[in-house]
């Protein structure tokens, strides 16, 4: 059987200028114009019967990202059931331009449902990495059991992409839920400190203009291991706001100056141009990341985009946080969401949510741990009521979710978050206030960093040193609040069946060493109905 393929994915916002000189993002060139995948391969958004695939090709050595340069070249693609593609089961062509930077997204359809399928691309004889990946079981499908990698926050400066490798070594995982942060816009040295630089950013400024993200993601998919997970698993992938510039609402971003930095909606045509480009994803709203994928009548999953459309944030303490003209998802994104919730069918309602939904309050932090918590939270240091950043900061849209969730009997919602560099095991409370005597009304899973700093590395001190009692004072006035870790990095492991989800939270030796082991230090799960979280004594294997 073969399928036909979409060709390349048009660009799905205005071409803005790319810079003309050539971008420092690739190792230099092979010294001929043979064509080149220096950028891996990579699949993503897996559906019933097919899955999109990508790649970048570099047609001559000058081509690099954001550069405008190379000819075109056509690029041919084939999936099969076999690494050594005796069984190809749908196969064509596509053609690579310096329009969308030379890459190409190819949406496959025809294919099985829950069926692992290996994949390539060839260009001018030459022959990309193969990589596997996997369709979704079928819509009806009774599904046993599900299992997902979950990461975010992943800064290039602050380590080793090793999460990414252990996820990659493993053979049991349906996909990877990517949360969000997946690259980073400062300019070298700006975060972390340039003496903590553990590699330097490409380029070496605040990236600001299409050819400024383009080059940045190239040199991320340099990374040997972030193109390993790609490599292995298809990515499900949504945007947090590092892929713009960090608190980034509709209107502006905390770290964008538009008197030196020009227009806002300029940077994020630019920055959006560019991830549509790079990454695995197909929209379901063009220039937007929030969509809705199902694994059979197990699990679906609601993905959203917590920028695009949101209020900008107000400070701490505010009472404006509960204003209803407020929003973080924007009218049209929370109707989607609460009448996806609804009209689901699925045993489990999975949420990709890059912002902690789970109220926090600070006011029992010890004096000597408010500076830095607050520095790790975006916060000032003076006075920490909340983290406006996070849903805590729009308060009418977490109180519409929540009261439609008990409202409408909707059970066996689990959100998985990203963003805040520490891994949270949380119930949702409807009233935060009386937990636990109140009920929950959905589970909260957070994930920490792949890279990305937490307490420990604010603080220059061994793990653990001063974070057992910041996470014990934040457990004490918040007592949904079932576990915290404010110093390990590394991913999740979510594990789905009929009875009970379960995350496994696993830790990296030491972000900082490519040779990064991991091992596993927590598990929390709810069982089906129960809307609580309870202690699990080991992962699942």
């Amino acid at each position: 059987m073969q399928a036909v393929a979409a060709g390349a994915t048009a660009a799905l916002l205005p071409l803005g200028a790319a810079a003309a000189a050539v971008a420092d993002s690739d190792p230099p060139g092979n010294g001929t114009a043979a064509p080149a995948f220096l950028h891996g391969v990579a699949s993503g958004d897996p559906l019933p019967d097919g899955v999109l695939l990508w790649t970048r090709v570099t047609p001559t050595p000058d081509a690099v990202p954001g550069s405008g340069r190379g000819p075109a070249v056509d690029v041919a693609w084939q999936v099969a059931e076999d690494a050594g593609f005796a069984k190809v089961v749908a196969q064509g062509s596509t053609t690579a331009t310096a329009a969308t930077d030379h890459t190409v997204k190819v949406d496959v359809r025809g294919l099985r449902p829950a069926t692992a399928y290996h994949f390539r691309f060839t260009a001018g004889g030459v022959t990309s990495p193969t990589a596997r990946t996997r369709t979704a079981p079928a819509h009806d499908a009774a599904v046993t059991g599900l299992r997902f990698g979950v990461v975010s926050c992943a800064n290039w400066e602050a380590g080793h992409f090793a999460a990414y490798r252990h996820l990659a070594e493993r053979r049991d995982l349906d996909a990877v839920f990517h949360l969000g942060d997946y690259i980073y816009e400062y300019g070298t040295g700006q975060y972390p400190a340039e003496k903590y630089v553990v590699r330097p950013h490409s380029p070496a400024h605040e990236i600001i203009t299409l050819a400024d993200y383009r080059t940045r993601h190239g040199r991320y998919r340099t990374d040997p291991d972030l193109q390993a997970v790609h490599h292995a698993h298809p990515m499900v992938a949504i945007w947090d706001d590092h892929e713009f510039a960090n608190d980034a609402w509709s209107g502006g971003a905390e770290n964008h100056t538009p008197g030196t930095e020009g227009d806002w909606a300029a940077r994020v045509a630019a920055a959006k141009q560019a991830y549509f480009e790079w990454m695995p994803v197909r929209p379901s709203v063009q220039g937007t990341t929030y969509r809705r994928l199902r694994f059979g009548r197990l699990a679906d999953l609601h993905l959203l985009d917590l920028r695009s459309f949101r209020s900008e944030q107000v400070k701490p303490g505010s009472g404006k946080v509960d204003e209803a003209g407020r929003t973080i998802t924007g009218r049209v994104q929370l109707d989607w969401l609460k009448e996806g919730l609804a009209a689901s069918d699925t045993t489990w309602r999975l949420v990709g949510n890059p912002v902690m939904i789970s109220p926090v309050a600070f006011g029992a932090l010890p004096a000597y741990l408010l500076e830095p918590v607050a520095k790790l939270l975006g916060l000032p240091s003076g006075g920490i009521a909340i983290n406006t950043d996070q849903w805590d900061g729009y308060t009418h849209d977490r109180r519409e979710l929540i009261d439609h969730l008990v409202g409408r009997g909707i059970r066996n919602t689990v959100f998985l978050t990203g963003d805040i560099h520490m891994a949270w095991a949380n119930d949702v409370p409807v009233t935060a206030a009386t937990y636990p005597l109140s009920e929950s009304a959905a589970i909260e899973f957070v994930v920490t960093s792949v890279t990305s700093d937490n307490l420990d590395d604010l603080l220059h001190v061994p793990p653990h040193t001063v974070s057992v009692a910041a996470a014990g004072a934040l457990k004490a006035a918040n007592r949904h609040v079932k576990w915290l870790d404010m110093d390990g990095h590394g991913y999740g492991v979510l594990d789905v069946t009929a009875d009970q989800a379960q995350m496994d939270y696993y830790v990296l030796s030491d972000k900082a060493d490519p040779a990064a082991t991991s091992s596993w230090t927590r598990s929390y799960r709810t069982r089906s109905g129960s809307q609580r979280l309870e202690r699990a004594d080991a992962p699942v294997r």
